[in-house]
């Protein structure tokens, strides 16, 4: 039986939502096959929400069904280890770092709702970051080792001039110990993230029907 690529929310929106049967029609159309699933045309448009929601605008439609194959990878990776879903507490306090990068709840509100995204989607798609983002720490993270002399030289060479280049007093290399680790380990996690994920592409069937719209 086929499943869908993302969150069940998406689907039951679909199912109840206005528009007409034409309008129904284009928003569920097939974006690509992946393996046995298929990728909606509604899910880039629910990925573009948020987005926008994020970063204020979003990417295009071809480059976020390379995102939603991506995590496809993952997820079917990540289901077939068991991996298992964040707690609600979890995804709540993922949902209020979410909110503190905004100046106010009152911006974050408003830009939710110019984003399109309900309340309910949002939350959805915080699980669905934050399971993805789990595994993927658990899985590159205990194979990642940080020499203390990478960690002086990011020290030296980015952590001191971007201070300077601001007008600021650069901090200690103690205090900043700790964040640039961090930094240097989230770094190697996406390296080989973004390498396994290319080198899984390659071995699954992928059937990409979306067409760019013209302009």
């Amino acid at each position: 039986m086929r499943r869908r690529i993302l969150i069940p929310s998406v689907m039951l929106a679909l199912l109840m939502g206005g528009g007409g049967v034409l309008a129904q029609e284009v928003i569920d159309r097939v974006a690509a096959r992946v393996e046995n699933d298929i990728i909606l045309v509604s899910d880039i448009r629910e990925l573009a929400r948020y987005q926008v929601l994020i970063d204020g605008k979003s990417e295009s439609d071809q480059r976020i069904l390379d995102r939603l194959i991506d995590q496809w990878v993952v997820r079917n990776e990540a289901t077939v280890s068991r991996y298992p879903q964040p707690s609600d507490e979890e995804v709540q306090r993922s949902l209020a770092r979410l909110e503190r990068t905004f100046s106010s709840p009152a911006e974050f509100e408003n830009r939710r709702q110019q984003s399109g995204l309900s309340s309910e989607e949002l939350l959805a798609m915080v699980k669905l970051q934050l399971y993805l983002r789990n595994y993927l720490d658990t899985r590159f993270r205990p194979a990642i080792q940080i020499e203390e002399k990478d960690v002086e030289e990011f020290y030296k060479t980015r952590v001191v001039p971007r201070a300077e280049s601001q007008g600021q007093t650069p901090p200690a290399f103690e205090a900043a110990r700790e964040f640039i680790q961090d930094a240097m380990v989230q770094r190697a996690i996406d390296e080989q993230a973004d390498r396994w994920l290319k080198e899984s592409r390659s071995r699954i069937r992928v059937e990409n029907l979306l067409e760019e719209s013209k302009p």
